[in-house]
């Protein structure tokens, strides 16, 4: 993708984050049929996180994966970032309410280029925001880079049903339903139209695995969740000193 096609999706990806924020909880509920609480406890499982483990938590959103990491690490610091202010605001809401915020840091910043040091964390995590970025073999190297040796990257994202006839009403939802809903909930028939155009070009889950593997991630497991709907990708960065 040249560049030129990049600062308009990342400009109107942002305007889209901005005015759903107070809204986003409602529609990821919608969006995941009500699974995306259960997607998240299967993958903190797979994660297996240890007390004082660090983690980076990129397109955090209104932080709920960035809180789950949080409790499981006990003690370990969190970062959650993500270019909304708005989706941060309600974020660090949640995070004041249980009372978390000397663990969280919440950063407004670009998952293309993060603003963290090579090996630095523990997990590096994205939720739901691989399919929004420009470039998301930029993002997986990012990814790697901050991620200590031996440490996971972690991705949970809406992926592509591949069995009928799931895939078909599935498609028929995505494509005619959800807009409609969209314009009832959260006024914004026109944002949430951008969301099946999202995942057309997003790769399947094979796809995604290979090209965790080719960021040069290790032991890539790719699970299915939801009959397809949505899929888990875990890379293990490679232990130079095995």
């Amino acid at each position: 993708m040249g560049s030129g096609e990049t600062k308009p999706k990342e400009e109107y990806v942002h305007s889209v984050f901005q005015s759903i924020a107070g809204k986003y909880d409602v529609m990821n509920d919608i969006l995941s049929f009500r699974r995306h609480k259960a997607w998240r406890k299967f993958t903190m499982k797979k994660m297996n996180m240890s007390k004082g483990d660090t983690g980076l938590d990129l397109c955090c959103g209104t932080c709920d994966w960035t809180l789950a990491m949080a409790e499981a690490s006990e003690t370990g610091h969190m970062h959650g970032l993500d270019f909304s202010s708005n989706m941060l605001e309600v974020g660090q809401t949640k995070i004041n309410a249980v009372q978390r915020q000397k663990q969280i840091t919440l950063t407004q910043g670009n998952a293309m280029s993060l603003p963290f040091e090579d090996n630095s964390f523990d997990y590096v995590t994205i939720g739901f925001g691989l399919r929004n970025v420009p470039d998301l073999r930029q993002v997986l190297s990012e990814m790697k880079r901050v991620v200590k040796p031996g440490g996971m990257v972690v991705c949970l994202e809406l992926s592509k049903p591949t069995w009928q006839p799931f895939k078909g009403i599935y498609y028929f939802y995505f494509e005619k339903v959800l807009p409609n809903l969209a314009k009832v909930f959260a006024k914004s028939f026109e944002q949430y139209k951008w969301l099946p155009d999202s995942l057309a070009i997003f790769p399947g889950r094979q796809e995604l695995a290979d090209i965790f593997a080719e960021t040069g991630l290790q032991q890539v497991q790719a699970y299915p969740l939801t009959g397809g709907i949505a899929a888990l990708h875990i890379g293990t960065k490679e232990n130079q000193h095995v």
